[in-house]
């Protein structure tokens, strides 16, 4: 063999496409926009003449959670990729269930936020905790969530109950607390409660609420701040100066993945920059890798800045796996009580 010859071999060899590997790579995620983004941004433009045909297995993330752990001891998964939230995913590498992830493996990884990496997760896109209000009925906007206490917002605030650990952690930082200790902001969750605030039972209800202004302030994640005001919702939104917490939408491979060279390639895919731009315009969520680029006007309405990103509150999901329960207990009895 030539020199020549094995040098182009090598690096054949060596390039996370799927040459030797079967075609079919099965992708457990949401449906809706999610998956149709996938499917138009990922899985059509850079896999499909690659070579890898994806299937999706379309369900709740309850659902992929239950596959993963009646899957554990199959010699072979169900599923290649796994797309679920980031507390889902280190829930489920603690368990051992997942693979580890580096960039010997994938790539894009060494391209991502480090604030944002996790050892199990692939980081795919993320949006961060936001002060939203209704800029008719309240001026000036908060900057902060301690100001969301003020007398002003007196019957204004609605929250939605799918988030009460989320609202808790706000109302903690509030008082001087912190994503490890949850505990102040009990006292002033009841403040809120003293100051009128509804809870509505899912995000969808509180945007109508928004809408109908029968609320003007609430805390909500500033993707979805962005779809609203696409659909005519009278929101804007303000990052916290406290810091913002992020939400990362994630994808992970089990460790009995039945196709890992192609879950490998359809990750590094998913943090492909052409890709980015189509979950950015539709979701409103961000890409997780710091040198991708967005226009400027869609980068003004969902970007953060260098500081920003740097002053980024991740969450510790240790502590929220340890205190879910109180928390949730307090917020169903107490607060919506």
């Amino acid at each position: 063999m030539t020199t020549t010859r094995r040098i182009v071999l090598g690096s054949l060899l060596a390039t996370p496409a799927i040459a030797q590997a079967p075609a079919e790579v099965v992708v457990g995620t949401w449906g809706g926009d999610y998956g149709a983004l996938l499917a138009s941004e990922i899985e059509q433009p850079l896999l499909r003449p690659r070579g890898i045909l994806a299937q999706q297995d379309v369900g709740t993330p309850a659902a992929r959670r239950t596959k993963l752990i009646a899957e554990r001891s199959s010699r072979r998964a169900s599923m290649d990729v796994v797309c679920l939230g980031d507390a889902d995913t280190h829930a489920m590498g603690q368990l051992g269930l997942l693979e580890e992830l580096t960039p010997e493996k994938v790539p894009n990884l060494a391209r991502v936020i480090p604030a944002l990496r996790l050892p199990y997760t692939l980081p795919h896109i993320y949006s961060v905790r936001t002060i939203l209000t209704n800029p008719a009925r309240i001026q000036p906007a908060p900057t902060r969530y301690a100001e969301l206490f003020e007398e002003r917002f007196r019957n204004r605030l609605g929250f939605s109950d799918l988030l009460s650990t989320h609202m808790t952690e706000a109302a903690a930082i509030a008082a001087g607390g912190d994503e490890r200790n949850h505990q102040p902001g009990y006292a002033r969750l009841l403040e809120w409660k003293r100051l009128g605030a509804r809870v509505y039972p899912s995000n969808e209800a509180l945007a109508a609420a928004l809408k109908s202004e029968e609320v003007a302030a609430t805390i909500m994640w500033l993707g979805r701040a962005y779809m609203w005001k696409k659909a005519g919702i009278p929101v804007v939104a303000s990052i916290p100066a406290e810091g913002a917490t992020p939400y990362v939408s994630c994808a992970c491979v089990p460790r009995n993945a039945r196709n890992k060279a192609a879950a490998y390639a359809y990750l590094d895919a998913m943090l492909d920059p052409r890709a980015a731009l189509g979950f950015a315009e539709r979701m409103g969520f961000l890409p997780t890798t710091a040198d991708t680029p967005l226009p400027a006007a869609l980068a003004a309405e969902i970007g953060l800045t260098p500081a920003q990103q740097a002053a980024l509150r991740v969450p510790d999901f240790d502590y929220l796996a340890r205190s879910n329960t109180a928390t949730l207990d307090f917020w169903n009895r107490e607060f919506k009580g």
